[in-house]
């Protein structure tokens, strides 16, 4: 992950697959701020959209399935209901099995950047929970390609 000064200053474009979330009434905690694990909600939803509508993924079927193996989050400013989120979504590292994927968090018409987040997936056989010994299959990987930011392959 980039360093924290570095995040605060993330704008639209940096993310080339952007998406949409009206908030909701159940999305704010006590404190009248949207809920922190409503984030990784968010963050969860941006990138399987974007593995179902770009890479061929159908998880109920899937002969790959992406398991979580990090997350993590910076949180910059609050959003609360009724506001418009929207998530940015870029692959920072793609290795043979594994993706790095940043998704920044705006609200719409507002400048400045809400929260960061990081999440790690590593594609398994379904049957084995295990990677794959050629790694994700080229409809997974091309799909993600077009959205990193950085060509690196690691051996995971």
């Amino acid at each position: 992950m980039a360093p924290t000064e570095q995040l605060r200053r993330r704008q639209r474009q940096d993310y080339p697959y952007v998406l949409e979330y009206r908030t909701r009434w159940a999305d704010n905690d006590m404190y009248d701020h949207m809920n922190n694990s409503v984030y990784n909600f968010l963050f969860d939803s941006v990138i399987n959209t974007y593995l179902m509508e770009h890479c061929g993924l159908l998880p109920p079927t899937s002969a790959q399935h992406p398991l979580m193996a990090h997350t993590h989050c910076d949180y910059f400013s609050a959003i609360s209901f009724p506001k418009v989120a929207e998530l940015g979504l870029r692959v920072n590292k793609l290795g043979k099995s594994s993706v790095t994927y940043e998704v920044g968090l705006f609200e719409k018409g507002v400048e400045g950047i809400k929260a960061v987040g990081e999440f790690v997936h590593v594609f398994v056989d379904r049957a084995t929970l295990r990677p794959n010994g050629d790694g994700m299959n080229n409809q997974l990987r091309s799909g993600l390609e077009k959205l990193a930011v950085h060509k690196t392959t690691s051996k995971l």
